[in-house]
């Protein structure tokens, strides 16, 4: 009965999982994130492979990041700058759980 109950758990812990994921493309490419980036090649800006890999194992990546897609900026990637983006575009929980998204490209 123990295995049983931790199987179920498990799997609806991946069903939970994966819809979260589904969001945060649907967001991003309703935020326009999708014009300039990829998952996995550069347009105007990097793949999200490349962003992962630049903060894999930082400490406060999702709010350095979530910070940097909400102030804009240039420099990080190359000269191109990144707009601003603010709630009016991406809603805080959709953002956060975008980036989380990205970082595990």
């Amino acid at each position: 009965m123990k295995s049983v109950l931790i199987a179920t758990a498990a799997a609806l812990a991946a069903l939970a999982t994966a819809p979260a994921f589904a969001d945060a493309d649907a967001a991003m490419s309703k935020a326009g994130c999708m014009a300039c980036h990829a998952k996995d090649k550069k347009l105007v800006g990097p793949a999200f492979k490349e962003i992962a890999a630049k903060y894999k194992g930082q400490d406060g990546a999702v709010a350095k990041l979530t910070e940097k897609v909400r102030k804009g900026g240039a420099g990080s990637f190359g000269p191109t700058p990144m707009p601003a983006h603010g709630a009016d575009k991406i809603g805080d929980a959709e953002l956060q759980s975008a980036v989380e998204s990205i970082l595990k490209s």
